[in-house]
């Protein structure tokens, strides 16, 4: 019997596995432009990171990780999501203390969810995003919004909408809490049993209820604006004023509190609709979190981040037609060696090649030279590379125009530096013909 792929998952190959290079390529870059250094933190953590962390009232934590024992017995989980593992490599690599601060980090990588598998959405899918710590000013909130909305900018993603909305410093959230606790505790009988948990757990999460009955409930519950304190006021307008001075267009949400139990202050979320009408909804979001790292055992240093979903950033970008063309990869050059006795030279002028930085491949099998002309083809080689038995005797090779068709013979110590001419490129040694007429 074959051996299926896991329900959730899926293979990435082809034209498609090259977008995802195309997008975290791009991702990156803009990334590094904002001074953001790359890390990879391991792929597994101690369940107790997560717990800690994410929270235990959050839906991932109680719902959607992939935990299990290993061989001693210790609990490991398959990250759900990167910021706690990104905290715990920030305080054991104590960089809060030998780095200048904030401590600027980009990461991509798989993360693991047990939930329905939807569109765009896997059970284990890449995500992409940035943790900015030790700094808790408005202004690095700010600043990972604008890397946000520029990078979704970049893939040409016109029409997202920023949605932003402040869940307070930690008086804020206690009257909130409270108020929430309230005026849910006379519907509470008629409420999902999840909400039913996150009403003891913590009440803000009931906010983010999908369910459409409680929707309406929540629809008339207290908002996060009438208990803010006059400092989570004066941050929330002092970002909203930033925003406003870099043309950043957002809509305010009382209801958007995010999914995660350690955030605080600004949260913000991006939403899609594509052109032929898909709603993606948050294709990617995030927020500051001013206790996580304390809580993680490190000092007690705010930090800010978001992140995307790289999966469903290529569905939007696939569903809008916004992947540039000649993602396929083609090969350059096309090398055939014709016969056994070529072989050892045709290996050679493939490796030089690959070695001058042109993509090569290499016919193996012993077919007739029209057949390789069809796979060159249909690789999209701009050029061939041919060697026979006189091409070995002579320690020439034949280089051939797939475009042109036309062909000349060159000395095999040439063949770099006329590949480099006829590509378009710098010639290596500068002694080619186009020099020479130049």
């Amino acid at each position: 019997m074959a051996v299926n792929i896991v329900k959730g998952t899926r293979d990435i190959i082809g034209e498609e596995a090259n977008a995802f290079n195309y997008i975290e390529n791009l991702l990156k870059q803009i990334c590094e432009l904002f001074a953001y250094n790359e890390v990879k933190p391991p792929v597994m953590e101690y369940s107790e990171l997560f717990v800690r962390g994410v929270g235990e009232a959050s839906d991932v934590v109680r719902k959607e990780m992939y935990t299990f024992l290993d061989k001693g017995d210790r609990s490991v989980t398959l990250r759900p999501e990167f910021t706690a593992g990104i905290m715990r490599l920030i305080i054991q690599n104590k960089l809060l203390a030998t780095s200048e601060l904030p401590v600027k980090s980009y990461y991509v990588g798989p993360v693991f969810r047990y939930e329905r598998p939807q569109l765009g959405r896997y059970r284990q899918f890449t995500q992409f995003g940035v943790e900015a710590v030790g700094n808790d000013s408005p202004e690095i909130d700010v600043e990972t919004i604008v890397l946000a909305y520029t990078i979704l900018s970049s893939l040409n993603l016109d029409n997202v909408s920023v949605v932003i909305n402040t869940i307070g410093d930690d008086e804020s959230r206690l009257n909130y809490k409270n108020a929430l606790k309230a005026y849910f505790a006379k519907y509470l009988d008629q409420m999902c049993p999840d909400c039913h948990t996150r009403y003891e757990l913590n009440p803000l999460r009931i906010l983010d209820c999908k369910v459409p009955d409680d929707q309406k409930i929540v629809a008339g519950a207290p908002k996060m604006k009438d208990y803010l304190s006059d400092a989570a006021k004066e941050r929330f307008n002092k970002v909203l004023s930033l925003l406003d001075a870099l043309e950043i267009p957002y809509v305010v949400d009382d209801t958007l509190v995010r999914g995660l139990d350690y955030y605080s202050e600004t949260v913000y979320e991006f939403h899609y609709v594509s052109s032929n009408g898909n709603d993606y909804g948050a294709i990617g979001g995030g927020g500051h979190y001013g206790k996580l790292v304390k809580e993680l055992g490190g000092p007690d240093v705010a930090g800010v981040g978001f992140s995307f979903g790289v999966d469903r950033l290529y569905s939007v970008l696939k569903d809008d037609g916004l992947l540039p063309e000649g993602l396929d990869n083609p090969i350059e050059i096309y090398v055939m060696p014709l016969g056994e006795a070529s072989k050892s030279l045709a290996m050679q002028a493939a490796s030089t090649l690959r070695l001058s930085g042109y993509r090569v491949d290499f016919c193996f099998e012993d077919v007739k030279l029209g057949n390789m002309f069809k796979r060159a083809e249909r690789k999209g080689a701009r050029f061939a590379v041919i060697i026979g038995e006189n091409e070995v005797n002579n320690n020439e090779v034949i280089i051939k125009n797939l475009t042109s068709t036309e062909q000349i013979t060159v000395p095999f110590d040439k063949l770099v530096s006329k590949i480099c001419c006829e590509m378009g490129d710098e010639c290596c040694d500068g002694e080619c013909q186009c020099h020479k007429e130049s």
